[in-house]
């Protein structure tokens, strides 16, 4: 593993590269509030082990890349998706097949849309068509529970970040309830993701605020049936900010996708229950043919 900062579109943004560069590339986009240490190590390792070569990185406001005042993002989606396509420029890999959860997964529909060339592949995690905050009223609303759980958020003070213990615990309770609720919280593991975020954060308020406030743009679910790149669509069947109804339709709406509806998962990252059933999937997503780099 080798980690790098790459100045990109006019940041700097940093990622680690696992395994060896002549195989495959996929690329690991984390969502929003989260950095590349959210794709757990050993999941990582479970894809070198399958013959790629694994990308992780920090988008802007996150980890060890470009921070901006907290409350004050000053870019946009569009500015992410060029900061994907700068960086892969910059890693001479002209195409990636690009892996993304939630936010992750908006970046990654429109790398496809607006730089189809450097997809090789997508997966799509905890998506919905379009962006995040577009109207879709065709589509199921989260739950009551999580929009009883977010009132309630949006009542409580802020922890003071640089407390290490009121960060870690933060961040640990902040991704509880986007766990499906039909199996026990896997406190240790959010614990070890918790921690190694806090430490590697350069502006943890930043981290937790910026990418709620960031621009959108221009609705893009209409042009969803443009997208030529082969797509997986993975969505928990447990989701309770954007419901199995939400995975449904992105899988209807690009054109050949697959959808695989998974039991169990909420709107989170591979959990480790799933990891033995995902992890194939991908790696025979991102096979020769399509594998070509």
């Amino acid at each position: 593993m080798r980690e790098e900062r790459i100045v990109a579109n006019g940041v700097t943004l940093a990622c680690e590269i696992h395994g060896d560069p002549d195989d495959p590339t996929l690329l690991l986009m984390h969502g929003a509030g989260q950095c590349l240490v959210a794709w757990h190590d050993d999941l990582v390792w479970r894809f070198v082990d399958a013959g790629r070569c694994v990308v992780r990185v920090d988008s802007r406001d996150a980890g060890l890349s470009t921070t901006s005042p907290a409350g004050e993002p000053g870019y946009g989606m569009a500015d992410a998706v060029e900061d994907v396509s700068a960086l892969l420029d910059a890693l001479e890999t002209p195409r990636a097949h690009l892996v993304g959860v939630s936010g992750g997964a908006a970046v990654a529909q429109l790398m496809a849309l607006v730089h189809p060339g450097q997809v090789a592949t997508l997966t799509l995690m905890a998506g919905t068509p379009g962006g995040p905050g577009h109207e879709a009223a065709d589509l199921p609303p989260m739950t009551e529970e999580l929009r009883a759980w977010f009132s309630a958020a949006g009542d409580a003070p802020p922890p003071d970040w640089s407390d290490r213990e009121a960060a870690v615990d933060r961040l640990i309770e902040e991704e509880r309830p986007f766990a499906a609720a039909s199996r026990p919280f896997d406190e240790a593991q959010a614990r070890q993701i918790a921690e190694k975020t806090v430490d590697r954060a350069v502006d943890l308020e930043a981290m937790m605020t910026n990418p709620f406030l960031v621009s959108v743009g221009e609705p893009w679910r209409h042009r969803l049936a443009e997208i030529t790149a082969p797509t997986l669509v993975l969505h928990g069947e447990e989701d309770p900010l954007l419901p199995l109804g939400h995975g449904r339709a992105l899988a209807a709406e690009i054109p050949g996708a697959r959808l695989i509806e998974v039991p169990g998962m909420g709107h989170e990252i591979v959990p480790r229950h799933q990891w033995h059933r995902i992890v194939p999937e991908i790696v025979a997503h991102t096979e020769a043919p399509t594998a070509q780099r």
